[in-house]
């Protein structure tokens, strides 16, 4: 039973369609198992807990993030690896790498959010994690020559109870 005096959240950037749901069932081929509760997305946030009367706070924060950052544009492009540090394949950014980085730092500048730092940011979707060494291979093989580029308009703040996908709670435009 999930604690109510703390919410799991994450902050991300969706991957629109049609490439969303393409990534999203690439993972879910590999026999990632988050790819049933994890659309395809970019983490500004990962997984974090906060106390659940920190949210309003929070949540002004992040207004204040968004509207200090003009929209920007994605372009997703081939793959990579964080093997051996961990099993993680990704698709890679070609640009918009220096936007997400900007975001994710100042979203952790809140008092009320501390980012898991034991390893550096790096912006990524990724499409198999810690799934067997062939389904790693194969998806990192398979979208090589993936690509794909986007506009974003506004990053999403997510909350997780504990079991089940994670549900969006609020949308954040970027530059208002």
């Amino acid at each position: 039973m999930a604690d109510p005096l703390f919410t799991r959240i994450g902050v991300a950037i969706d991957i629109p369609e049609p490439w969303g749901e393409q990534l999203t069932r690439r993972r879910a081929e590999a026999g990632d198992p988050q790819a049933a509760y994890t659309p395809a997305h970019v983490t500004l946030l990962g997984p974090t807990e906060v106390r659940t009367e920190a949210l309003p706070s929070i949540e002004r924060h992040l207004e204040k993030v968004a509207a200090a950052q003009p929209p920007f544009t994605i372009h997703l492009r081939g793959t990579g690896t964080f093997r051996p540090i961990t099993e993680v394949v990704f698709v890679t950014l070609a640009v918009g790498i220096s936007e997400c980085e900007l975001l994710a730092e100042a979203i952790t500048a809140s008092d009320e959010v501390n980012r898991d730092s034991r390893f550096p940011y790096h912006p990524h979707v990724t499409v198999a994690q810690d799934v067997p060494a062939e389904a790693l291979d194969a998806a990192f093989d398979d979208l090589a020559g993936f690509s794909a580029k986007f506009g974003v308009p506004a990053f999403t703040l997510f909350s997780h109870g504990g079991e089940g996908p994670w549900k969006r709670r609020r949308d954040y435009p970027l530059g208002s």
